[in-house]
């Protein structure tokens, strides 16, 4: 009798680790939710309603999603439409769900004397640049944001990777790293709102183009595929997705704020977003 009650607490003693182990996720996702301060706004909240620890791996969307293709991660969130479809259509997600938006900005520096911030739109403005040859810093990192990045150059009519010359300077860092090496060098930048709001380092630097309806900017959350990976934490991952399109994880998205100014907009309840 006393065998078989010291067996059952050694085998509770070993099994607590693994079910501590369970109860925390990985998620995939980019510099600007955790640059933002986003998660460290929403983590504790979800923890308290569910008691999942969850472990940010906050890269670009690109590598977020490749860290997610070799099963690195439980849930991949970020903000590249195109590139999520593209990450479905290949078997590695289950399904894609919108959560929240917010947009870019063209950042450059406050006093502005090609005149960039008086352009009609952001097309015009990256026009400016390319023909005066002013300095510009692109993250260069396969990030939702370098993709918008490149996207907006083709609408403007700009073959950057035939035509960028010394005034294009592509760092392969994160947004943080790319607003402060436009700062240090009165530079122009493309950055999401969220991470340029909680940016510390401004310097000289300044909002010159917004509210364009292409600098709109979607979040995504996906679930990774456990057929795929089947270590894949799918309950566990399945909770986080479902607590951040609740009515729950949408308020505390909206209620996330810096000076008074909100960073993020739920809009799980859009289909087509």
């Amino acid at each position: 009798m006393i065998r078989r009650l010291l067996l059952a607490v050694m085998a509770c003693a070993l099994a607590s680790p693994a079910l501590a182990q369970d109860n925390s996720i990985v998620v995939a996702s980019t510099t600007s939710t955790q640059d933002s301060g986003l998660f460290g706004h929403l983590l504790p909240l979800f923890k308290k309603s569910t008691g999942i620890d969850v472990k940010v791996v906050a890269l670009g969307t690109g590598q977020a999603l490749d860290t997610a293709r070799r099963g690195d991660a439980d849930v991949v969130f970020v903000h590249a439409k195109s590139e999520e479809e593209k990450f479905i259509a290949e078997g590695f997600g289950v399904k894609r769900h919108p959560v929240m938006y917010n947009d870019f900005v063209l950042i450059g520096p406050r006093s502005d004397p090609a005149g960039v911030g008086k352009a009609k739109d952001v097309a015009e403005a990256l026009r400016i640049i390319k023909q005066q040859g002013l300095p510009f810093v692109s993250r260069g990192d396969r990030s939702g944001t370098h993709i918008a990045e490149l996207k907006l150059w083709r609408e403007a009519g700009i073959d950057v990777a035939g035509e960028k010359g010394g005034w294009y300077k592509s760092i392969g860092q994160g947004m943080g790293a790319a607003l402060n090496t436009a700062s240090a060098a009165a530079a122009y930048v493309l950055a999401d709102r969220g991470t340029w709001l909680s940016f510390k380092n401004k310097g000289d630097l300044a909002i010159l183009v917004q509210g364009d309806k292409r600098l709109f900017n979607q979040y995504g959350v996906i679930l990774v595929n456990p057929a795929k990976h089947p270590h894949v934490k799918k309950v566990q991952g399945q909770q986080f997705i479902d607590w951040l399109v609740s009515r729950e994880g949408q308020a505390a998205i909206a209620n996330y704020k810096i000076n008074g100014e909100q960073l993020f907009f739920p809009n799980a309840a859009d289909p087509n977003a």
